[in-house]
């Protein structure tokens, strides 16, 4: 099973302020725990809010797009892992061990696979096709 962990935005998070040396070498040699474990399939922080937009579907064929910073920090992601674990309750015990403070809070959500879905058999190829030119693409990087 694939986990999505995200970890929420602070205020830190929001402002542009980067982690410290202490943390960015407490969490390099937290993930470095997950990659020996074979669980680590990816990983990455993001840029604050303000750097970001938002596309809303309006339903009747139209979008408009909304330029961050965004006011609820609550609801932002700062990064995330995708991690592979047998169960959820696996990739909790390996989230319980990241090196976070006070008041940080990550989110784990189980990710999709192709199977958890009922499709046609032309749905079906095109996804299998579109998986199958990531990993390749994934492997010649």
């Amino acid at each position: 099973m694939r986990f999505m962990v995200i970890v929420k935005a602070n205020n830190d998070s929001e402002a542009g302020q980067l982690p410290d040396n202490d943390m960015l070498a407490a969490m390099g040699r937290f993930n470095e725990e997950l990659a020996k474990a074979g669980i680590l399939l990816d990983l990455s922080g993001l840029h604050p809010s303000s750097r970001g937009s938002r596309v809303r579907f309006h339903g009747d064929g139209k979008t408009s797009v909304t330029d961050g910073p965004f006011p609820e920090t609550k609801e932002l992601i700062a990064g995330y892992w995708l991690l592979q674990c047998k169960s959820k309750e696996e990739c909790i015990q390996w989230v319980k061990r990241a090196p976070f403070g006070k008041d940080a809070e990550l989110e784990i959500r189980q990710v999709f696979e192709l199977g958890d879905f009922e499709m046609s058999p032309e749905a079906l190829a095109t996804h299998e096709r579109v998986g199958e030119s990531l990993k390749a693409k994934s492997a010649s990087s």
